[in-house]
């Protein structure tokens, strides 16, 4: 076992940078086969991680609800939380538009094919969003993984807990304990992560060629441009302008991101990111498990904000049309509200952008050209999705005296194992 203690004391963000490049080689040397040997070690490593997170937000927001009743004000936090998801989104599709002003990724192209997998998506009604926030039956939402009616659910109990008072103290005390025990699964589980980016990486390597990504390699730059940019100055800048380290907050929020990349999903990436704020960064658990799990549901800086903004450039460039002041506000409005409005929907960047194109007047088949590069765009973009996912809890948790300034201060990148816990391994 002393092989496997020296594994673990590799830092964790290194263990998983090591697996990106070994997998990018073995894609590259297998080519079209590397999917076949390496991608079941990505499948199998998604799996996991959504095996445990609908029981971790499941307890979790009980345990939260039932604790933070008294030490502050859930409608203060949700409202808080509620307005950095704003104001970050607004932020996020005037990035998306400047660069794509800038770098014209649509000027200049001719002759795009319409990916032939390529469907209009439904957009639903706000209306039918809104009700389907509640779950008919809790048991089948929690079974079909659907983490907003999960939260709503779980924050009932909790809230029924609380008023209870202590003729529940027994139950309550369970939910504390079945959470302390998730949290226990998912620090196993993350220690896959290493093998999972390796077959995850394996295998998009290799399915991808050059050949797909050249004829969009400006709009593919564009949007790892825009990303890079919102996460670095925009969500390091409002870090800085709380009085924290923007340098701690990267280096806390590493691990969570990294698994965000090779994963492309913010749901898959919810447990890291959650152990990120609360293991890494100081953030009070309870809060966390609270707002982290709802930002996974809504809160889509990359694909509901960046993306559509820059795909309604991308597209009004290539078909000449001349964007007024009004299509500017329009893509802004639709995109803040849109990523409310979708919130919980499978597929949210093909939707926003089929809402965003939509309420601009600008044609909908430009979408079908993109989509046959979606998954190497859904990276940076899920990144960044739960970049920011991670750092309104840190705002607002510094705002309310939620947040410990000496484990921000640590900045921890091991979402692992403890110390304490590797001698049992």
């Amino acid at each position: 076992m002393k092989l496997v203690s020296a594994w673990l004391r590799i830092p964790f963000w290194q263990r998983v940078l090591l697996g990106f490049v070994l997998g990018a080689l073995a894609g590259w040397l297998f080519g079209p086969h590397a999917e076949t040997w390496f991608g079941p070690l990505g499948t199998v490593y998604v799996t996991l991680i959504k095996m445990i997170a609908v029981p971790l937000v499941l307890f979790a927001v009980i345990n939260a609800v039932a604790s933070l009743h008294g030490q502050k004000s859930m409608a203060v936090l949700g409202g808080r939380t509620f307005m950095w998801f704003a104001i970050t989104a607004a932020l996020a599709v005037l990035v998306g538009l400047a660069v794509g002003w800038v770098m014209q990724p649509g000027k200049g192209l001719s002759g795009l094919t319409v990916a032939a997998d390529y469907t209009v998506r439904e957009v639903p009604q706000p209306v039918q969003v809104l009700l389907d926030v509640v779950p008919a039956n809790p048991f089948k939402a929690l079974a079909d993984g659907k983490i907003l009616q999960v939260i709503f659910f779980a924050g009932l109990v909790g809230f029924a807990l609380v008023k209870i008072g202590e003729r529940a103290a027994g139950l309550r005390k369970l939910a504390g304990e079945a959470s302390e025990t998730m949290i226990q699964v998912t620090r196993f589980v993350l220690e896959m992560t290493p093998l999972g980016t390796f077959g995850l990486i394996a295998g998009l390597v290799g399915t991808y060629g050059f050949e797909k990504l050249l004829p969009l390699g400006t709009f593919v730059l564009a949007l790892y441009v825009a990303c890079a940019l919102h996460i670095i100055f925009v969500y390091g800048g409002l870090v800085a302008l709380h009085g924290l380290n923007p340098l701690k907050f990267f280096r806390g929020a590493a691990p969570g991101m990294q698994v965000a990349f090779v994963s492309s999903s913010s749901f898959a990436s919810m447990p890291a990111a959650i152990r990120s704020v609360t293991h890494n960064m100081g953030v009070d658990k309870d809060y966390a498990a609270f707002a982290v799990p709802l930002g996974a549901s809504i809160k889509m800086d990359g694909c509901g904000a960046i993306y559509p903004a820059l795909t309604s450039m991308f597209v009004a460039q290539y078909f000449n049309i001349d964007l007024s002041f009004s299509q500017y506000f329009v893509i802004l409005l639709a995109s803040v509200l849109g990523s409310f409005g979708t919130a919980g929907v499978p597929g949210t960047a093909i939707v926003m952008v089929t809402l965003v194109l939509s309420a601009a007047g600008l044609p909908l088949e430009g979408i079908g050209f993109v989509v046959a590069i979606d998954r190497v765009l859904d990276m940076m973009r899920t990144m960044t999705n739960v970049t920011g996912q991670m750092l309104v809890p840190v705002l607002v948790a510094k705002e309310t005296g939620l947040l410990d300034q000496k484990v921000y201060d640590a900045a921890s990148t091991n979402l692992g194992v403890e110390e304490g816990e590797r001698s049992s391994i």
